[in-house]
């Protein structure tokens, strides 16, 4: 519970004594490619390799004469527009993005770096700070469109080269009950991953003391702490759109 104080009240500090408007639009363009394009192969990857093994799963399963091949990719569309695009890349990226920010944080602190900033009276938390969370919050949902774009392409791909599908009744499955909705409730996710993502690597290494081993360790635990907010904010805002 001390941790998760603290944490709030440096999220507090983020938005007090903020830099003017113009500061912080270069910094978060910067972000925003740094967060984006430097993660888009690994994405591009992770994603297509979920959509074709989950094509093949949900196939394997479904073995009765009487479900039609087309509720394959209705049933891989569902799960990852639903779970496995924003869940999936964005713990993927907690890792990537999350000990990035951690450690260069971390780095920046041991180095007195940050120190300097404080003492030419600007405020370093909002200015090191909100550009990367404007960054993420305005990449992961880019990057989780293109990671259930690629992951129901690349099920179509193994589906109709495993004969498992044709690819007119992957296309049909697709489009069969199809809810705009779910795409909206993905990027929510996503927007609210990209925060805590950011936020809780900042947090780690923002507050680390001490030398390179400690820049280590609060990388991991940026990691760890990242992965465990985003569970739990994605049983959190399944919840409350359910209702």
């Amino acid at each position: 519970m001390k941790s998760f104080g603290s944490y709030l009240l440096f999220i507090g500090t983020l938005f007090t004594r903020m830099e003017v408007f113009n500061t912080y639009v270069k910094r978060t363009i910067d972000e925003a490619v740094k967060i984006g394009i430097n993660s888009l192969t690994l994405v591009a990857i992770v994603s297509t390799f979920i959509g074709m093994v989950s094509t093949l799963q949900t196939a394997a399963n479904l073995v009765s004469a009487f479900i039609p091949r087309s509720v394959v990719s209705l049933v891989v569309r569902d799960m990852t527009i639903l779970e496995l695009a924003p869940t999936i890349t964005s713990v993927v990226l907690a890792g990537k993005v999350g000990s990035n920010i951690a450690g260069e944080l971390g780095t920046m602190r041991i180095s007195e770096q940050i120190d300097a900033l404080e003492v030419m009276g600007i405020n370093s938390a909002s200015y090191l700070i909100v550009p990367k969370v404007l960054g993420a919050m305005l990449m992961f949902p880019l990057l989780v469109i293109v990671a259930g774009f690629l992951s129901l392409y690349g099920g179509y791909l193994i589906g109709t080269f495993m004969d498992v599908v044709t690819g007119q009744e992957y296309i049909t499955g697709l489009r069969t009950e199809f809810q705009q909705y779910n795409v909206f409730v993905a990027l929510v996710k996503a927007v609210v991953f990209a925060f805590l993502i950011s936020t809780v690597s900042a947090y780690q290494g923002y507050n680390t003391r001490g030398g390179a081993l400690e820049v280590g360790q609060a990388s991991t635990t940026a990691v760890t702490n990242s992965c465990i907010a985003v569970l739990i904010a994605d049983y959190v805002v399944v919840s409350v759109f359910i209702q």
